[in-house]
């Protein structure tokens, strides 16, 4: 079967995905923008379609799903195309070491452990297992992510702390650690400069984050859905000045915020 075969050929799947892909990383054929990627430049994009997945599966949005998990698929294949250019490993490569680590962390399943146990005893398990693969760490935080999301990479920073007894053992103390902090950032947005006040910033997020973790809340979820109210109230409002024949530039904040409470009150 010739590549334009594959390429033409709907019903084989995974093969004429990668057919297309190497076709359009071609040196002499391809397409000039593929050619000129490379892991660095596809990483964003890799990034940006697992927050799109995320997006459609929280709208609940269906029908898009196929697309979006198609894009994210797409981007695993792009990342593999390269390596397998540059002799490093191939897309069956990145198939089998995610299979080989399925069936390695599920003994409970693929081997002799027995299935009962509770969901929290499968995390801990899992956790046991993927630290036996790393073997022995310099740090105990060796292994977080440096370009996850910042909220989320502070909740996983505080859990690896938590396991060797470096937390806050009740939720009240981490209440106190806001307000002290939330009384650190005024004092430097008074008296400091921009780095300091950053800094302040940042101690007050991280906090927050704890929080977070103790209320059992993912923050970075939290904090996507109060993006996600913020946009829809303000729609409103742009919607209600709209049919008054104004718009948020030619309207005052008073008139805004009536608005705003309107959207908030019809919520409820």
């Amino acid at each position: 079967m010739t590549s334009n075969d594959i390429i033409k050929n709907r019903s084989i799947g995974i093969t004429r995905l990668l057919e297309i892909m190497r076709r359009l990383r071609d040196p002499k054929t391809g397409c000039p923008w593929d050619i000129e990627q490379d892991f660095a430049s596809i990483a964003p994009y890799t990034v940006e379609e697992a927050y799109e997945v995320a997006d459609t599966i929280e709208r609940q949005a269906w029908d898009e799903l196929p697309g979006e998990l198609g894009d994210l698929l797409l981007n695993t294949i792009y990342h593999a195309q390269m390596a397998e250019e540059a002799g490093m490993f191939d897309f069956d490569a990145v198939v089998q070491a995610i299979s080989d680590k399925m069936i390695s962390r599920h003994p409970h399943v693929f081997g002799a452990e027995s299935r009962e146990k509770s969901a929290t005893q499968q995390i801990a398990d899992w956790e046991a297992i993927k630290a036996a693969e790393r073997g022995a760490p310099a740090s105990v935080l060796d292994g977080v992510a440096l370009n996850l999301p910042a909220l989320t990479r502070a909740v996983k920073l505080q859990n690896r702390a938590a396991r060797v007894g470096f937390d806050w053992p009740e939720t009240l103390q981490v209440l106190d650690k806001i307000k002290e902090e939330s009384a650190e950032l005024v004092e430097a947005k008074a008296e400091l400069g921009a780095d300091e006040i950053e800094e302040e910033f940042g101690d007050l997020m991280f906090v927050m984050a704890n929080l977070g973790r103790h209320l059992g809340i993912s923050p970075e979820d939290a904090l996507r859905k109060a993006n996600a109210k913020f946009a829809r109230r303000f729609n409103k409002v742009e919607d209600a000045l709209k049919a008054m024949g104004k718009s948020p530039q030619h309207s005052s904040l008073e008139e805004m915020d009536a608005l705003w409470e309107a959207a908030k009150r019809a919520e409820k």
